[in-house]
């Protein structure tokens, strides 16, 4: 009988209809934006769920044993006449479902405990179902990789490990399975459809488990600071839950925004990796492993607020990346980009999971696959390599930056200082160079001025070049240099005879090799 159905189900896989996009909400419980909305519709129309619509599917309560027997019965049209007594302790021959019970047990879906019992309106827990579905449809695959919560000794591993292999389940973002939790019907709804419709199955051809945590920041920008606890009430666009930058700096007036100078360190972006220093009250100090310092080994270092990181387990490491080419562009919670998730800023990169026709389905830190469109960001590979830019295109990408806001301490495109102007420039063509104006000045290659190129950083200091370097611009070329100067102006471009700078002018550094 196992065969037949196998057969079944094969052809089941060829024909079966694609997931709808976009579709009214049949359940009064399940909106079209549900996470199992696309998956619950398609087992809808194909007959496997039988609950009448504009009632509620229940999508949160616990799936039983017998209403997944009776689904996975009509998904693989199982026939339930004939079949021997399923000699079971609390399931009598006058069940009214017994027929459908006796079938999964002769085809060995379902089998009773060492009680004989089928428990029919007992709950079915997730290391059951994976037993259960391994059972059904025959899946098969090895792996070595253990989710954490599942131990070598855990009867039902290898059932668990199938549906991995088979991109049926990547488990909690913990990397976690959850084995012994109860399952609740739109998890299986949603389990059952990936196995059926592999259109369904969200598992990246990239994806590499990995239980290695990192700290990496969930908000769009975070600030750091020089020590924690000393924010303003101004700041709290910056240090609420989700921070705005945009607003922060339009609710400051000229003298707040200049008492932050000596007050942050840095800023670092969505997704960026950093190493927890240590930890006081609802602030961490981190090291921004991105940016280069000789304040410490790890990373650039500073204080910032404890609930704007998320534990991640790197299992998108090798995906290609998308890295936003504009100054901000909007995450979506759908691939139509009707529902903003949240704006990130200029040189996020998030792993890529699918290519869509308009959009790039990405996975963020910790919210899952969100969208976003092509025309806003460029492909990185997964190594990480991009190519070498021309000079021209340096100067094109620090242009989109004419007219910014100045913030001290700024690497997004919501507010950029100096440094932090030439720092994101360059890093955005895959070239790391440190994060202060100071550092940048002692490394690259030395140019003298008459020898200037687009792209070339020169450097400024106290005393009309004698004293200590304070600002870094870009040179632009026919004498000109783009630069982020001060809180009282924005990004701009001026010719490099103008006051202080040309006075003030030290030395000149390559880094475009």
């Amino acid at each position: 009988m196992k065969k037949i159905c196998g057969i079944v189900l094969t052809i089941m896989l060829v024909v079966s209809a694609f997931p709808v996009a976009s579709f009214a909400a049949i359940f009064q419980d399940v909106r079209p934006q549900h996470s199992a909305a696309a998956e619950i519709q398609y087992l809808v129309e194909k007959g496997i769920i039988i609950e009448k619509p504009s009632t509620t599917y229940r999508v949160n309560e616990p799936i039983t044993r017998l209403e997944a027997s009776g689904m996975i019965q009509r998904a693989l049209n199982i026939p339930v006449g004939n079949r021997p007594d399923a000699k079971l302790s609390d399931v009598q021959t006058s069940h009214p479902h017994y027929a459908l019970i006796a079938a999964m047990v002769d085809e060995g879906i379902f089998m009773g405990n060492e009680k004989k019992e089928f428990q029919p309106y007992g709950n079915l827990k997730r290391g059951q179902m994976a037993a259960v579905f391994v059972r059904a449809f025959d899946l098969a695959g090895t792996s070595t990789y253990r989710f954490r919560d599942v131990p070598a000794t855990y009867w039902g591993l290898s059932d668990i490990q199938k549906l991995s292999v088979n991109a049926i389940t990547t488990g909690y973002l913990d990397n976690t399975f959850k084995p012994n939790q109860t399952l609740t019907r739109g998890h299986f709804a949603v389990f059952l459809a990936r196995i059926l419709e592999p259109s369904f199955r969200e598992q990246s051809a990239c994806y590499k488990p990995n239980n290695t945590p990192v700290q990496t920041v969930n908000v769009p920008v975070t600030t750091l600071w020089k020590e924690p606890g000393k924010t303003r009430k101004v700041d709290a666009f910056s240090t609420a839950k989700t921070p705005d930058i945009t607003k922060w700096v339009a609710a400051m007036s000229l003298r707040e925004k200049q008492w932050l100078v000596g007050k942050l360190e840095t800023q670092a972006l969505y997704g960026q990796t950093v190493k927890v220093l240590q930890t006081k009250g609802d602030w961490v100090q981190v090291a921004v492993i991105d940016q280069s310092s000789p304040k410490n080994a790890e990373g650039y270092p500073g204080w910032m607020l404890k609930n704007h990181l998320t534990t991640l387990y790197p299992n998108y490491a090798t995906c290609d990346t998308a890295m936003v080419t504009k100054k901000s562009a909007a995450l979506s919670m759908d691939e139509n980009g009707k529902q903003l998730f949240r704006s990130i800023s200029f040189n996020t990169a998030l792993p890529i999971v699918h290519v869509l026709d308009h959009k790039l389905a990405v996975q963020t830190p910790a919210d899952g696959i969100k969208y976003i469109d092509k025309n806003a960001v460029k492909i990185v590979g997964g190594d990480g390599i991009m190519p070498k830019p021309t000079t021209q295109q340096i100067m094109n990408t620090a242009k989109l930056f004419d007219g910014l806001t100045y913030l001290w301490a700024g690497t997004s495109g919501f507010g950029l200082d100096c440094s932090g102007f030439t720092y994101s420039v360059y890093r955005h063509h895959g070239i790391d160079i440190p994060r202060d104006a100071s550092v940048q000045a002692l490394n690259g290659k030395l140019v003298q001025k008459k020898d200037l190129q687009p792209g070339d950083l020169m450097f400024f200091a106290y005393n009309k070049g004698k004293g200590i370097i304070h600002h870094v611009g870009m040179y632009a070329g026919n004498g000109q240099m783009i630069h982020a100067p001060n809180p009282k102006r924005t990004v701009e471009i001026i010719p490099m005879t103008v006051e202080p700078y040309n006075s003030e002018y030290v030395s000149a550094r390559r880094y475009l090799k």
